[in-house]
């Protein structure tokens, strides 16, 4: 099965033209040969598309991405242009890196994971294995190569812990830490700082909150969103985990690639942390309100107890770090974005109804 990407290619384009980029940007990406780890991912396979315009035909999107995230292993979320070279491969082989590293890669955007608290509560040491030890040779390649930019995507719903003020800002840290997936986001900023300090090499760690949008496929480990938009266009209850007042900082995957495409470019941002959030909060239950009502979902919700691991009630982000850094300005309204994921889930039902990982009665909204 094949993704149809014309709306996506078209809806990139706009964001990028709302973005205000200066003409330096333009200059800057144009020619490069840039790697995308875990590009064909959800937010990675969004990126890959814009930066696809951005160096345009004379350069070259490399994506290096092992499929784990698809349930088939097949690249359906690469998006299908002549100037994306697609590698299948894993961030810990060296014959993948060996690989990849043959070109003349100037910037890293590093978003492969072990994605999902869940998913490393589940497989603890695999989760490790992936996102500290797979990273370490990552980072050590790139000092080897002199890369330019090292770009990290790490998670501010991790990083902040379960006590953190509200809005969540930069200058706190948390050791209190609930998940390994938590833990090794929070590893992953501290070596990308030692081989800032070290070596030299220009790292940039960015903190993303609950992104959503085109190119993610609901799954037992997915994000809330494409999962509840998938359960209510199938006419099936939604589970909430709490009393649904619950809040998240959920972020279009539109503004997310215009903060990875600022701090790629931004001298200010190396060495330096700061979130890419929207700067709303918005509750679990308006959320699945909007989802039930676009889909014409009128099955009601479950209520189930959260998570043990889940202990943040709300979730809101400073955005004004990144604002003053590389002048970040989310514009996608939550509304607008959330038509857009439902628009795409619309366009390739079939595909994501083939893609959607869920084992069975691990999860009640399966159970009709």
């Amino acid at each position: 099965m094949y993704q149809n990407f014309n709306a996506r290619l078209t809806h990139m384009e706009n964001a990028v033209s709302k973005w205000s980029l200066t003409k330096d940007i333009y200059d800057y990406y144009k020619g490069r040969e840039i790697l995308v780890t875990g590009g064909a991912g959800a937010i990675g396979s969004n990126l890959v598309i814009c930066l696809a315009q951005l160096v345009g035909p004379s350069g070259t999107i490399v994506i290096l991405d092992n499929l784990s995230a698809s349930k088939s292993m097949s690249s359906w979320n690469v998006p299908h242009l002549p100037n994306v070279l697609f590698v299948k491969g894993d961030i810990r082989d060296s014959q993948s890196l060996n690989r990849v590293f043959k070109r003349d890669i100037s910037i890293i955007f590093h978003l492969a994971a072990f994605f999902a608290n869940q998913n490393s509560v589940d497989y603890p040491a695999e989760s490790a294995d992936v996102d500290v030890v797979g990273m370490t040779k990552l980072l050590d390649y790139s000092v080897i190569k002199k890369i330019e930019r090292f770009v990290y995507a790490s998670s501010g719903c991790a990083i902040y812990g379960s006590y953190a003020k509200l809005p969540l800002s930069e200058d706190f840290i948390s050791m209190h830490l609930t998940t390994p997936y938590q833990i090794n986001k929070m590893t992953g900023e501290m070596y990308c700082n030692f081989y800032n300090h070290h070596f030299g090499l220009k790292t940039v760690n960015c903190r993303f909150f609950n992104s959503f949008g085109p190119g993610e496929a609901p799954g037992q480990y997915r994000n809330v969103i494409p999962n509840f938009i998938y359960w209510a266009m199938s006419g099936l209850p939604l589970p909430i985990t709490g009393d649904g007042n619950e809040t998240r900082d959920f972020t279009s995957v539109y503004d997310l690639v215009q903060g990875l495409v600022k701090a790629g470019f931004n001298e200010a941002a190396v060495g330096e942390n700061f979130n890419l959030a929207a700067g709303r909060e918005i509750s679990i239950k308006d959320m699945m309100d909007q989802v039930n009502a676009v889909c014409k979902n009128q099955t009601p919700p479950i209520f189930k107890a959260r998570r043990k691991w889940d202990t943040k009630p709300r979730l809101l982000a400073s955005i004004d770090k990144a604002q003053k850094l590389i002048d970040y300005n989310p514009i996608e309204s939550f509304e607008d974005s959330l038509l857009k994921n439902m628009e795409w889930f619309s366009e390739n039902w079939d595909l994501i109804n083939n893609e959607a990982d869920f084992a069975p009665g691990m999860n009640p909204a399966l159970n009709k």
